[in-house]
């Protein structure tokens, strides 16, 4: 049978491969269905039924530019030739190629540019115009250098400039709490960082207990934000005074923790990102404070106490690695001076001893800058993400099953609380 404007061979005529003559690219018959769809090929023949000419090899058709081979390489070949012949999906699953690509059950790349990633852009305005919150707490008793070591961190007076106490100042009977908040900027970032300290932790003779006041505060902060949720006329911005991380002051015994150290981390490692260091390392030598280190893991885990970062928040593979390796570095042992000192013509943080000066951001003298990468410049985004989706969350679900859901509250009741 032959049709009109395909090319007629007699199958009894064997013509051997290499001295046929290169066919040229046929009009679509009419009877001859467009490629389904669903299919990615283009049809194999289109001659007569199963015995037809096969389709000729892409190096025999003309493929224009931006065209992407299958059923994309036939484009302009045929794809004009068949737009009345049956169905129309062939001329246009050809190629009007325009450097972009086709849909497939994978997914879809683009066209042409469209502007996705400015996103990240845009949100990195929206931060720098409204700034963000961060709040961290200091706990451990006095004379640590709490107060030190947050104000090194930041390089800004944030912090209590005194962390003793005056002669004719009486200790509290009880932990005090005091916020102290700062709008820090650095780059055109704007940051308000809240330090709240614990004055009169660990300095009782009866320390019974001492870690009520601390874990009220906490809870203080998620039920204020939890209030402000349910509210029915919500505020554009929650006030965040969250605590999203806890730094826990260790002593520099050499020895083992405190009871009271295991007792507190206990006690509030599900409520708030506990992570604890090694205060004033500069008094333990380097193999005494490797071993302190690892003294106080195991006892850490031996108490079942889970610190920051915990292993059960690890996203996926890389993060478990980077993780791992913070894991195996904590407790950081640090160092904290606000005090400057010439050495070797540059001017270096540091605290001066008779034998020499110890620089503080030094990786060989401590690991305040470990500290400093971990805490600041990796994980500060985390810790906010943790404290919200975690911490407060578990808060949030356990006062909703107590009360069986709060109430809306007004706005004068609200301004009542913050007062």
């Amino acid at each position: 049978m032959y049709y009109p404007g395909s090319i007629y061979v007699d199958m009894s005529d064997i013509v051997p491969p290499e001295v046929r003559p290169k066919p040229a690219v046929p009009a679509k018959p009419p009877n001859v269905g467009a490629p389904s769809p669903s299919s990615p090929f283009p049809p194999q023949g289109l001659g007569v039924g199963g015995g037809g000419i096969s389709a000729p090899p892409p190096s025999a058709i003309p493929v224009p530019i931006g065209s992407h081979g299958g059923s994309h390489s036939v484009g302009h070949g045929i794809g004009h030739s068949v737009s009345h012949a049956g169905s129309h999906a062939a001329p246009h699953s050809g190629g009007h190629g325009h450097g972009g690509s086709h849909s497939s059950s994978g997914g879809s790349t683009l066209l042409g540019y469209i502007g996705i990633d400015t996103i990240i852009e845009q949100m990195r305005k929206k931060t720098m115009k409204t700034g963000f919150d961060f709040n961290i707490m200091v706990v451990g008793h006095s004379g640590l250098g709490k107060s030190t070591l947050v104000n090194t961190l930041f390089k800004s007076q944030v912090s209590r400039r005194s962390a003793g106490w005056a002669r004719d100042e009486k200790i509290p009977k009880t932990v005090e709490i005091k916020a102290v908040s700062h709008v820090i900027e650095e780059g055109g970032v704007k940051m308000k960082l809240t330090v709240v300290d614990t004055p009169g932790f660990g300095d009782q003779i009866n320390n019974d207990n001492c870690w009520e006041p601390i874990s009220k505060y906490i809870n203080e902060q998620y039920e204020k934000f939890l209030k402000e949720e349910v509210n029915i006329t919500r505020k554009k911005r929650i006030p965040d005074t969250r605590v999203h991380c806890c730094l826990y002051f260790i002593s520099p015994t050499g020895h083992s923790l405190r009871q009271l150290d295991t007792e507190f981390m206990k006690r509030l490692s599900h409520s708030v990102n506990i992570i604890p260091v090694i205060a004033k390392a500069d008094t333990l030598t380097i193999e005494e404070r490797q071993e302190f280190k690892q003294r106080v893991r195991k006892e850490l885990e031996m108490s079942g106490i889970e610190f920051y970062p915990q292993k059960e928040f690890d996203d996926d593979m890389e993060d478990k690695s980077d993780n791992d390796k913070i894991r195996e570095a904590m407790p950081f042992a640090v160092v904290g001076s606000d005090k400057e000192y010439q050495v070797n013509g540059k001017r270096v943080l540091g605290r001066k001893t008779a034998w020499g000066i110890v620089e503080v951001e030094n990786p060989n003298h401590c690991e305040f800058a470990q500290l400093r990468d971990f805490l600041i410049r990796s994980h500060l985004q985390d810790l906010k993400e943790v404290t919200h989706n975690i911490h407060y969350e578990t808060y949030r679900a356990k006062r909703l099953n107590e009360n069986g859901g709060l109430h809306p509250i007004s706005s004068a009741d609200t301004q009542e609380s913050n007062l």
